[in-house]
């Protein structure tokens, strides 16, 4: 027998005792004794059904295995081949009706276990899924009946989120803390005359830590929503997923507290450089010129959209019609990107490869049908975690200019 009729024959038996039990109590009394039999009877052959859909669940997977090739711990393309192939929707179907994952969801699941060296609560599903954005405002027919202008639907205004896109180094499928070497102090040379002593040091190292935090938020979806199989509605999960856990991780990069929990980001970072937010050309320059004096060069600029406004409408020489000190989305011939990500009178100029964003664990999603006010309403609560940090490599690769008092 087919692993979904098994499935439905036990929730048919389920339906049934549960019909038992509500009639008597609607009545105020207990199972009568022909009920009580009938109960009994139910139970025993739905602890019969769950044992074969146990053993079909396990053959399938025996069977998915053996006719594919495995996914290697070593290689890193096919788990990430793997990962694209995860639908979000179908692990939340599965965690609300009770059942185990199957397919890639089940495969993808117990390899980031593995590589993560602990069991999820709920379910992995992979981090770069929620980063997928899907056209959000593209026809969508399927969503809702069709007296709803779906293919209008109108997507949540959000923080645009940049850190990651600008380059920072992702370091996956951690387990336990993680500790870089990093070079110190070197020898100390000279020149000597003849007969003279060779100036004398000594090497020295530390290091860069990156040690698990969490972070994770909650959301309320419709029944109906999670169980719709339109590409769409994946999409709008997604979106919304991605919203809780990737905006945080985001603003952790550029201003994490480094107490509570969180991660420290660029902002506070001790040895990072500061500055005035520039006013003139020859400021501008300036900033370059500081991470030059470091052997390091700046790759690209993060602001406020009021500070991009300021510094796109300043001339370079007041009067002289020399142009802005950002012009065409550039500025000293850097990439220039705002976001409301940023404090409000934050710049951040810097090399952004020399940030670490570590990753412990995928996204963990666990889906809870009872949990109130999501119950009453007939919706079901979905909370998503994930456990990162972040390091800076060479903090002086960064300069943090703020707004003139």
């Amino acid at each position: 027998m087919k692993l979904s009729a098994l499935r439905e024959q036990r929730s048919a038996k389920v339906a049934a005792m549960k019909s038992l039990v509500d009639a008597a109590a609607t009545e105020g009394r207990d199972l009568s004794a022909d009920e009580t039999q009938q109960f009994d009877a139910l139970k025993a052959e739905e602890r019969t059904l769950a044992a074969q859909v146990e053993r079909a669940e396990y053959l399938a997977e025996v069977e998915r295995r053996s006719a594919a090739a495995p996914v290697s711990g070593n290689d890193g393309a096919d788990f990430q081949k793997l990962a694209r192939d995860v639908s979000v929707m179908k692990v939340m179907r599965a965690q609300m009706e009770g059942r185990s994952l199957d397919g890639v969801e089940a495969e993808y699941a117990q390899e980031a276990e593995r590589r993560s060296g602990r069991k999820a609560q709920g379910a992995f599903v992979p981090l770069a899924a929620l980063e997928t954005r899907a056209n959000e405002t593209g026809t969508a027919s399927e969503i809702v009946p069709a007296d709803h202008r779906a293919d209008q639907y109108i997507p949540a205004l959000r923080n645009r989120l940049l850190a990651r896109r600008l380059g920072v180094r992702v370091l996956s499928g951690l387990s336990g803390d993680v500790k870089i070497p990093k070079h110190g102090t070197g020898l100390a040379t000279g020149w000597v005359t003849e007969g003279g002593a060779v100036p004398e040091g000594e090497m020295t190292f530390g290091e860069v830590t990156l040690s698990p935090k969490h972070v994770g938020g909650k959301t309320e979806m419709s029944r109906q929503l999670i169980q719709q199989s339109s590409p769409d509605i994946e999409a709008l999960i997604r979106g919304d997923l991605s919203a809780l856990i990737a905006q945080q991780i985001d603003a952790a990069i550029l201003n994490g507290a480094g107490a509570t929990g969180e991660p420290q980001g660029i902002i506070g970072t001790t040895g990072v450089q500061t500055a005035n937010i520039p006013q003139t050309w020859n400021t501008v320059l300036g900033l370059s010129e500081m991470l030059e004096l470091e052997n390091l060069e700046g790759a690209a600029w993060l602001t406020t959209p009021t500070v991009r406004t300021t510094l796109g409408s300043t001339e370079k020489v007041s009067g002289s019609g020399s142009g802005f000190l950002l012009e065409n989305g550039q500025m000293d011939g850097k990439p220039f990107w705002s976001t409301n990500q940023m404090p409000a009178d934050k710049l951040i100029f810097g090399d952004w490869s020399q940030v670490l964003l570590g990753i412990w664990s995928e996204i963990d999603i666990l889906v809870n049908p009872y949990a109130e006010p999501a119950y009453s309403r007939g919706g079901v609560q979905v909370r998503a975690m994930a456990t990162a940090d972040v390091a800076l490599r060479h903090p002086q690769a960064f300069v943090v200019a703020t707004t003139q008092v």
